[in-house]
């Protein structure tokens, strides 16, 4: 098995978070985030959910929707090539499966921090509700021990820079309607 190149500070916050989960209730709300996310399912359901509904903004949402599915399929390009191991704590076994054995980054980060990005842009709401959903479901990945804290930085900051990137072509149709 390949050594993990992660910190001790990364293994101490990693242990201390995964602590969290034996509470039932968190427990409980880490499975559900960590399904949620699983191949950027809520984040590519609700752009386009609001892709749907929000018909001045349709072709916003939706390459909102394809900035943070392209954010998502990055962070599976780069795991491929750094190949680094899930964590493995003695003391607790993870709360869920995943769909791979490489940890670094964080797709589940990836696609969420594209989605508070990109979907914060379009609508006030959308900088209201999704950075903080975003942001639990980053922590329910070390909750579950599915990852360590430098794998949900790396993802969050892909995803981020993947969205802000395409923040130009995304908000495009909106900005000539305006003018």
């Amino acid at each position: 098995m390949q050594k993990s190149s992660c910190t001790d500070a990364d293994r101490r916050l990693l242990a201390a978070l995964r602590d969290c989960g034996t509470d039932p209730r968190v427990a409980a709300a880490a499975r559900a985030l960590s399904r949620a996310g699983e191949h950027a399912a809520l984040w590519l359901a609700a752009g386009l959910a609001a892709a749907a509904v929000d018909r001045d903004r349709r072709g916003s949402w939706l390459r909102g929707t394809a900035l943070v599915a392209a954010a998502h399929l990055a962070s599976m390009g780069v795991k491929r090539v750094v190949r680094r191991p899930r964590p493995q704590l003695p003391a607790a076994e993870p709360l869920v499966r995943t769909a791979g054995r490489h940890s670094f980054p964080s797709s589940h980060a990836s696609s969420a921090a594209a989605a508070a990005v990109a979907y914060g842009a379009l609508r006030p709401a959308g900088a209201r509700l999704v950075p903080p959903l975003a942001a639990a479901m980053c922590v329910a990945r070390m909750v579950a021990g599915v990852h360590y804290p430098s794998d949900i930085a790396a993802g969050a900051l892909l995803g981020g820079v993947t969205a802000q990137a395409g923040a130009a072509w995304m908000r495009e149709p909106l900005e000539r309607g305006r003018r």
